[in-house]
């Protein structure tokens, strides 16, 4: 190989690491937020809509799967949706309506007061994802974000409610960790729903 290929996996490892430390002590207030406002709208009858592009929609299905169907244990379904999963819903508004409002549009026909809309971004900046939070600000949904790189637009215009941006520039590294808080959200919201011990 042309590069040395120890280094780089310790390097990689390194790296996961400081950035994980940094956003455990960053984070920690605004996802104790995220998980009592994620109670809330669950206790109250409503639900978390999921959304992100690329490897953050991935992100949302994911998440969005462990809350209808399991955790950690076999429970009652916890109702969530990602908007990452209709491909006919997708292709029809990003061709007759266009990509920026991907998600608002989904947002406008499946949202209500009291829904909580948890997008995921690394870097804050996707106008699909702004404007989805606006039009979830609108009709008075719960905002909150995933983000990194310091949050870009989604933080400047203040668009979540409860943002966790993690300490990071490497979109890797901000992934992994949304990854990381995302899992750890749905074993909370087991928890502080009765469900586990």
């Amino acid at each position: 190989m042309s590069f040395d290929l120890d280094r780089f996996y310790t390097s990689e490892f390194a790296e996961h690491d400081t950035i994980q430390k940094a956003t455990a002590a960053a984070v920690g207030n605004e996802f104790k937020r995220l998980v009592e406002a994620s109670v809330i709208c669950i206790k109250g009858g409503n639900k978390i809509l999921f959304f992100g592009n690329g490897g953050s929609a991935a992100d949302a299905q994911h998440l969005a799967t462990e809350l209808t169907v399991r955790y950690i244990t076999n429970r009652t379904a916890i109702a969530a949706i990602a908007l990452t999963t209709d491909t006919s819903a997708l292709t029809a508004i990003g061709n007759d309506l266009g990509f920026d409002v991907l998600f608002s549009r989904q947002i406008e026909a499946l949202g209500k007061p009291g829904d909580l809309a948890l997008a995921i971004t690394t870097s804050g900046q996707s106008p699909n994802i702004l404007k989805a939070l606006e039009t979830a600000r609108r009709m008075k949904l719960v905002t909150a974000a995933l983000t990194g790189k310091g949050g870009g637009e989604l933080v400047k215009r203040s668009l979540a409610d409860i943002a966790l941006v993690v300490p990071s520039k490497t979109t890797a590294r901000i992934q992994e960790m949304h990854i990381t808080l995302g899992q750890m959200l749905c074993g909370a919201l087991e928890k502080a729903l009765g469900y586990v011990d």
